[in-house]
């Protein structure tokens, strides 16, 4: 029994070794396809995939006007305590008080980008970016403030 489960191994590695050289000697045949990025090389002509996630961003329109309402679905959706919505109260025209974030604090470096938060979102206030590269020597510049200075939230958005 141990000699025929050792012959199966040798014949499974052998089998497995040829695959692997097969597709190593079509990509050696085949210049063209060749899919490897030589980073940082290429860095002004990197296409990533459009499942990269690199971090988390609000948008804001040119009026500096955002969607977020400040319902913290993000900031419930996230296990590691990424996100952090501070709200406000403003007072409408008509004399009412209106929820609205005063800030949104988030945590590049708690971030396991598992894209909890960006589904949560009902109003789609916040995407994951296509941005990498964010080594630091200083922490604290791993915490951001997604949210821009004396921006508002669009019209329309409930």
């Amino acid at each position: 029994m141990f000699i025929v489960k050792y012959i199966k191994d040798v014949f499974g590695a052998l089998r497995s070794l040829a695959v692997g050289m097969r597709r190593t000697g079509y990509y050696f045949t085949h210049h063209k396809e060749i899919i490897t990025e030589q980073y940082p090389d290429n860095k002004d002509t990197l296409v990533l995939a459009d499942r990269f996630k690199g971090e988390v961003v609000m948008p804001h329109d040119e009026n500096n006007e955002h969607r977020c309402t400040g319902c913290t679905a993000c900031e419930l959706a996230c296990p590691n305590g990424t996100i952090k919505v501070v709200t406000k109260f403003d007072i409408t025209p008509e004399g009412k008080k209106k929820k609205a974030i005063d800030k949104l604090v988030y945590h590049l470096e708690l971030c396991t980008m598992c894209n909890l938060c960006i589904i949560a979102c009902p109003s789609d206030a916040i995407v994951m970016a296509q941005t990498f590269e964010h080594s630091v020597f200083d922490r604290a510049e791993l915490t951001k403030m997604l949210n821009n200075p004396g921006s508002k939230i669009m019209e329309g958005v409930e």
